[in-house]
């Protein structure tokens, strides 16, 4: 099977057609997810895309001062380019390349379905997303990406800040921090086709953030080492405390970017049990 590299250039092509209606304007096409973050297993095949249309961005004001605010308001100038015009582009796209029956709408992507010898892909069609705040003399922003769900519902995410967080917690573990990752995802694979835990219980993203709150003195050289410790580690501390690697978001709760904890708690729970019986 083609690989997640060709795969990705294949859909990036067809993304950077020329006469797509998005076409003139500024935009970034990049890799996220397992792929994204070198995190990727055996036994993943999707590969997730990200087109981020930069000439038209979404906010949030809800941080700013009123002072800050009415200074935002009076230099916004709204877009011209509607969301659901960009998605529309951006599936006819797709379409165009890949054939229109291999394009299927997700609830938060567009599926490109595998075929022959290419892997089957989501491509996520996002806009830059500013999340401003007050500072003390002036309103700042952090920049991520922003979504819209099939329900209309707005997804906000900071992939340039997982990544390069997850890629710093990888250095200073002496480069045990992904190794680590790809254990726990290997396990919950083996817990899903065992029928043990559903698919979806424990997302890569979230595994990825459980294990960046980790401590580095707790990353060893034997990674069976590095196992034990972890999990003890996990099990006794403030999980309520843990935060996503992007440092936006706590990494339990309830909103769309969060681990529910009751999921959390099961696959945890599933975990130990394969580690016991295995040990």
């Amino acid at each position: 099977m083609v690989g997640s590299r060709d795969t990705y250039a294949t859909v990036r092509q067809a993304l950077e057609a020329p006469g797509a209606g998005y076409s003139g304007k500024s935009y970034k096409i990049f890799l996220q997810g397992s792929y994204g973050n070198d995190t990727n297993i055996w036994a993943e095949s999707d590969v997730d895309v990200v087109i981020r249309l930069d000439s038209v961005y979404h906010y949030d004001t809800s941080a700013l001062n009123q002072v800050h605010l009415a200074q935002f308001n009076a230099a916004l100038i709204p877009g011209t380019y509607p969301y659901r015009d960009y998605k529309n582009d951006v599936r006819t796209a797709l379409g165009k390349a890949f054939g229109v029956s291999d394009i299927v709408d997700g609830s938060k992507a567009i599926t490109i379905k595998a075929k022959g010898n290419r892997r089957s892909a989501d491509v996520i069609v996002a806009t830059l997303f500013r999340r401003y705040y007050s500072g003390t003399y002036s309103f700042m922003a952090d920049s991520g990406i922003c979504f819209f769900d099939s329900k209309g519902n707005r997804i906000a995410n900071y992939p340039d800040q997982h990544s390069a967080n997850c890629t710093q917690k990888h250095q200073a573990t002496f480069s045990r921090f992904k190794p680590l990752v790809r254990v726990f995802k290997n396990m919950r694979s083996r817990l899903v086709n065992a029928g043990i835990i559903a698919d979806g219980i424990a997302p890569s993203y979230y595994i990825e953030g459980l294990l960046y709150n980790v401590p580095n003195e707790k990353f060893q050289n034997s990674l069976v080492d590095t196992f034990v410790d972890t999990v003890n580690w996990i099990h006794q501390a403030n999980r309520a405390a843990f935060w996503c690697p992007n440092n936006q978001y706590l990494l339990f709760g309830d909103t769309a970017v969060q681990w529910p904890a009751a999921n959390y708690d099961v696959f945890m729970k599933a975990l130990i049990a394969l580690w016991n019986d295995w040990s």
